[in-house]
């Protein structure tokens, strides 16, 4: 299986400086306002250290709180099913489907379904998918997987937008304001939801002591995707499971401020029995999740809320786009979470980091991010996982970093170079560093001169 070139792949998007800047400037404003929400709240650093003391005693006590969610969502009137794998949830849902002749499936925005690639699954299947929220809807008719965990669409312009609808749904491709975009998309999918035989949602929090799960959506999408139909399938990882409706109320406080600044989303549904006539399923999935919950070092990030905060906030995936990752997780969540599923796939994306810490720092749950990326990185390099050119790169930048006078003779090379050397020996397809940026001139003196002339 071919490697993820996170570089190579990030060099097209960099390409086009329009969509860089607003790229990275929209990002940075919801890392702002999600800075301001935080800060509205005294006691936010409880609610993190809270958060994450909850999921952990979850994961820890995980069967049990499997089985006892379980028991009550069947006596619920739900009926639950139980996933191994991507192949056994698309299959579930797949049969599901057939029982009850259905043709069309209108289905709210879920990573999980994204991660087991089910879409492609039921379409060769002969099953029309219809994503409804309006970023997941977007990249669908794009062709494109989502970039962002939020917000699948982030990485496009109103002007982007106006061409895929133009091409696909028939709209006016010289109007882009958004309420006509949004308001075509609307009038086109609406149909879909009447003729639909199933709808299908994930679940953002999954409640044991009552059977019962939660949606929170922006748009309504969801709750039209789970009520019209008589067949409601949802989708749920392992993780998402909380032991006490008295613990919702933690995480919903936290999610929607860090995700996108704003107190709460403006949905927050309920499921907890099929409506008279109608069926409810839910599909509880592994997928690899129990493996990583035995990973010393790298469970942790069985917390995740998927409130994209880490996104948001670092400076190689806003300059980079999600979908330079190659995977369903993008950014630094994506980045320890992707080598679990593959990671001969997936070794580039650890080194895709800055490794500053901002991401760890956002965490609701405080998952120590930077900390897991450094540690793949010990993996990578122990498994034999590093290109030849790193190795090599790695294994000279030993030598030189750990002695002093090799060191002291390197950097006076590097300043001279920088200097004196024509720009093709410096900018060229050999030297990554020199790759879609300016490498900046080098000072006059450095630190060790500065201090021995000052000191």
């Amino acid at each position: 299986m071919k490697r993820v070139d996170h570089a190579e792949a990030s060099s097209h998007f960099i390409k086009s400086k329009e969509h860089l800047e607003f790229h990275d400037r929209r990002l940075w404003d919801l890392r702002q306002k999600r800075d301001r929400e935080a800060e509205a709240i005294p006691e936010w650093e409880e609610l993190r250290a809270l958060a994450s003391a909850i999921k952990e005693h979850t994961l820890s006590h995980l069967g049990d709180y499997l089985e006892q969610f379980e028991r009550n969502a069947t006596a619920n009137g739900m009926r639950v099913h139980w996933a191994r794998d991507a192949a056994e949830h698309n299959q579930i849902v797949y049969d599901l489907l057939g029982k009850q002749g259905v043709e069309i499936l209108v289905k709210s925005k879920s990573m999980l379904t994204d991660e087991c690639d089910m879409r492609p699954f039921l379409e060769n299947r002969g099953i029309e998918i219809v994503e409804t929220d309006l970023g997941e809807r977007i990249q669908q008719l794009d062709g494109e997987p989502p970039s962002h965990i939020v917000v699948p669409a982030v990485h496009k312009l109103r002007g982007d937008v106006a061409q895929v609808f133009s091409r696909t749904i028939g709209t006016d491709p010289k109007k882009s304001d958004v309420p006509y975009l949004a308001e075509s998309q609307r009038q086109h999918t609406r149909p879909y939801y009447l003729k639909a035989g199933a709808g299908m949602t994930g679940a953002n929090f999954a409640v044991a002591e009552t059977g019962s799960f939660v949606v929170c959506t922006n748009e309504g999408n969801a709750d039209l995707s789970a009520n019209l139909p008589k067949l409601h399938i949802a989708s749920i990882g392992i993780e998402k499971l909380i032991p006490r409706i008295a613990d919702l109320g933690v995480f919903v406080r936290m999610l929607s401020r860090s995700a996108l600044g704003s107190p709460i989303t403006q949905i927050t549904s309920h499921f907890r029995a099929p409506r008279p006539g109608t069926e409810l399923h839910v599909v509880l999935v592994d997928n690899g999740r129990s493996e990583r919950l035995g990973m010393e070092g790298f469970w942790p990030s069985l917390k995740c809320i998927r409130c994209g905060a880490c996104m948001n906030t670092c400076p190689v995936y806003r300059r980079s786009g999600g979908l330079s990752y190659g995977a369903t997780y993008s950014g630094p969540i994506g980045v320890i979470i992707d080598p679990a599923f593959n990671l001969r796939k997936y070794s580039a994306l650890p080194f895709a980091s800055t490794l500053n810490g901002s991401c760890t720092s956002v965490c609701p749950v405080k998952i120590n991010i930077h900390d897991q990326i450094y540690r793949w990185r010990k993996v990578i390099a122990e498994r034999g996982q590093l290109p030849m050119v790193k190795k090599e790169a790695m294994r000279m930048a030993g030598k030189v970093l750990s002695s002093p006078k090799l060191y002291r003779m390197a950097v006076k090379a590097a300043q001279a170079g920088l200097d004196y050397l024509p720009r093709s020996m410096i900018y060229n397809p050999l030297n990554a560093w020199g790759r879609q940026r300016e490498v900046p001139k080098a000072p006059k003196a450095s630190f060790r001169e500065w201090y021995l002339k000052n000191r």
